[in-house]
């Protein structure tokens, strides 16, 4: 019985992405907004504003211009719904050629593995062969070509505090289930982040293309029988459509002595899908989430961080006519170190907001490459003015 509905719940994937043909869907490829780095999901996601670093490209791909050193790289892995579930993301960045721009490079990879595929358990003859059961994936990927410079503003070249970056992600969407279905899309991102002194400002829309993931199936006919038996629609192709994505972001720091200060960040995430009716805030088609994050920086060596997100209007337990609502959020907890040039990020959060909510650990790794001179100059400029 158990090996029957490992199948069905297979069947039910695909079914699942049939039924989605050519229409606007919520939350299509919603595994691209969960987000990398231990240190952006440990401040709950509100990132757009400050984030500079390698996940910048993710999250704000103006972020990656900031980037002073000769190469960083990035990596992380998590694991959801007792380890059922993996993401997995690596990413490189690097300044061109006369420092004419940065170009960075991100990958992710959300699936569940080894699912066993038990069409072919029963044979004609009645027989359980269990030999012809093998395992399969159900996988989402995603792909992020990324590029960001400066804007040049005249009156502001000689003004050190005041600065305005851009950038843009080139993303590219593949999806499988098995060998019966899988997906390709592409679209557009582009980002502005800007310093004011120590206020930080960003926005970003996700999505500003429109991006269509056409679906294709190769359904053997064995297939198309249990299809057919279960009364499921057989197509040859499907689309779902990722509508433009804002987010609007931002932060201040706070420096309380030479060695410590405070960064502290808002974002609103706004949706353009149609409402998204748990969400705090509704004005149709849009749908508005906030996020709250914090980071302590000491010395530029050890962070603390915190934040508050998922924010959603939920009926309670004994409502039965949808007046008598709460309101839930998810926080999160996170934990940096820097090492010369390597960094260890940390943060412990959860994908629901449910009374018992799915935490997970989330671990990244960054390296930075750079020569000695330019460290030596970095160094200087953090000591004199910290978290800059």
């Amino acid at each position: 019985m158990q090996i029957k509905i490992s199948f069905l719940s297979l069947l039910f994937l695909v079914t699942f992405v049939l039924d989605s043909n050519a229409q606007q869907r919520k939350y299509v490829n919603e595994y691209m907004n969960i987000g990398v780095g231990a240190r952006g999901l440990g401040m709950s996601g509100a990132q757009v504003a400050s984030v500079t670093d390698v996940t910048a490209a993710f999250w704000n791909p103006a972020g990656i211009a900031y980037q002073n050193t000769d190469m960083q790289l990035g990596i992380m892995h998590s694991e959801y719904f007792s380890s059922i579930a993996k993401y997995d993301y690596v990413g490189v960045t690097f300044p061109l050629k006369n420092r004419k721009g940065v170009i960075g490079f991100s990958a992710i990879r959300f699936a569940v593995d080894d699912i066993p595929y038990t069409i072919n358990l029963v044979q004609p003859d009645g027989t359980v062969d269990y030999s012809k059961v093998r395992s399969i994936s159900s996988a989402d990927y995603g792909g992020l070509i990324s590029y960001a410079r400066p804007v040049l503003v005249k009156k502001w070249q000689d003004r050190e505090d005041i600065n305005l970056m851009w950038g843009t992600n080139f993303k590219i969407i593949h999806r499988n289930v098995g060998t019966m279905a899988s997906a390709w899309g592409v679209g557009l991102d582009f980002g502005l982040q800007g310093r004011f002194g120590r206020w930080k400002l960003g926005a970003v829309v996700r999505d500003i293309s429109t991006t269509y993931t056409v679906w294709s199936f190769n359904l053997t006919e064995l297939e198309k029988q249990v299809f057919t038996q279960t009364e499921n629609e057989i197509v040859s192709r499907s689309s779902e459509v990722n509508t433009p994505r804002l987010i609007l972001g931002g932060g201040r720091v706070f420096p309380i002595n030479k060695k410590l200060s405070i960064l502290g960040e808002a974002n609103l995430d706004i949706t353009t899908d149609g409402n998204r009716y748990a969400n705090l805030i509704n004005v149709k088609p849009f749908s508005v989430d906030p996020r709250l994050g914090a980071e302590v920086n000491y010395n530029n060596k050890v962070f603390l961080r915190t934040g508050i997100g998922q924010f959603q209007r939920v009926s309670t337990d004994a409502d039965t006519t949808g007046e008598d609502m709460r309101t839930l959020f998810q926080p999160t907890v996170g934990l940096g170190v820097q090492i010369k040039n390597f960094a260890i990020d940390y943060s412990f959060s959860s994908l629901n907001i449910e009374s018992s909510p799915l935490y997970s650990h989330f671990i990244s790794l960054k390296l930075d490459i750079r020569n000695k001179a330019r460290a030596k100059k970095l160094k200087e400029s953090q000591s004199a003015t910290p978290n800059q």
